[in-house]
């Protein structure tokens, strides 16, 4: 069973020290240590934790945490800023970081605040899916190389480009797309609707022969962003992303690269635009694995939650 509370002890707040290392690769320069996240939580941030309760020893396992702090908006509003969400793995894929923004939500909300902000690579589809479909989140903001280099295994090598996520939790939205798992808007429609792909990504060409007895993602595999994208007009529009950047970048760095220019200026584009993402739409059907399906960003102009 998984408990989801605020974490308490000096050695919970060690754990969470350790699952930072395990979630993202980091190095000890990196990771929020617990004296920092102690004060974090005395002073009207909030550090979670996900805990797999044991009934026999009543030692209770962290797998995972949630880090957040007080924050301002451009026009002085408060807000929550909510900085790290991880998941141990061997623990992942079982909604426990779903569970964790959850119980983020309901805090704030009794703190009065009706505002939760963060940051994500947008070319990581599986968190774009929590955020935009599960969570009913929104963004109009794209930020260049917000940490710079990054050391962690994760970010390595590639320009941190993050999207700023606005989960405005008090709204009609938000509640709604919690109440129950949507099932989201098939590309097939989206599309009978007249709603263009701005960026069909090409596939690369195969190797004739791979290296014999290597079990590895081969080039053909990998999606290649266009040369020419379509013109940015109407009401709605797709933006493709591919649906497992870690495969592309672990298989082909300068791809990811061209991957995080091509949709930079695409993103940059549409937000000076009005237009603002609300969803993930996944095509390749509920038999195909995550990764092998082919992910879009719907963005809609000048649409703001209610």
């Amino acid at each position: 069973m998984i408990e989801i509370r605020p974490i308490q002890t000096h050695d919970e707040y060690r754990a969470a020290e350790q699952l930072q290392r395990l979630v993202w690769g980091q190095g000890d320069l990196d990771v929020v240590p617990d004296h920092l996240l102690i004060t974090i939580q005395k002073n009207g941030g909030l550090v979670l934790g996900a805990f797999e309760v044991s009934p026999g020893d009543g030692k209770d396992q962290p797998v995972g945490f949630a880090l957040g702090f007080l924050g301002q908006t451009p026009d002085g509003r408060v807000k929550h800023c909510s900085h790290m969400v991880g998941v141990a793995p061997g623990h992942q894929n079982q909604n426990i970081g779903y569970r964790l923004k959850l119980a983020q939500r309901e805090l704030v909300l009794a703190q009065g605040i009706d505002l939760i902000t963060w940051t994500f690579d947008p070319l990581e589809s599986r968190n774009a899916r929590l955020n935009f479909h599960k969570l009913g989140a929104t963004c109009n903001t794209y930020l260049r190389n917000v940490y710079g280099q990054m050391r962690d295994e994760l970010n390595v090598g590639l320009p941190s480009d993050r999207f700023q996520v606005d989960w405005h939790i008090a709204t009609d939205h938000v509640a709604d797309r919690l109440r129950s798992d949507p099932a989201g808007t098939s590309l097939r429609a989206l599309q009978a609707e007249g709603i263009p792909i701005l960026n069909h990504a090409l596939p690369m060409q195969r190797e004739a022969q791979p290296p014999c007895g290597r079990q590895r993602l081969l080039p053909g595999d990998l999606p290649c962003p266009p040369d020419e994208v379509l013109p940015l007009e109407g009401d709605r529009v797709l933006i493709e992303i591919p649906a497992h950047f870690q495969a592309v970048k672990s298989a082909d760095i300068d791809l990811a690269r061209a991957w995080r220019l091509h949709t930079r200026e695409l993103f940059e584009t549409a937000f000076a635009a009005g237009y603002v993402v609300v969803a993930l739409v996944l095509a390749g059907g509920s038999h195909v694995l995550f990764e092998e399906r082919r992910s879009y960003y719907l963005l809609k102009k000048d649409w703001t939650p209610e």
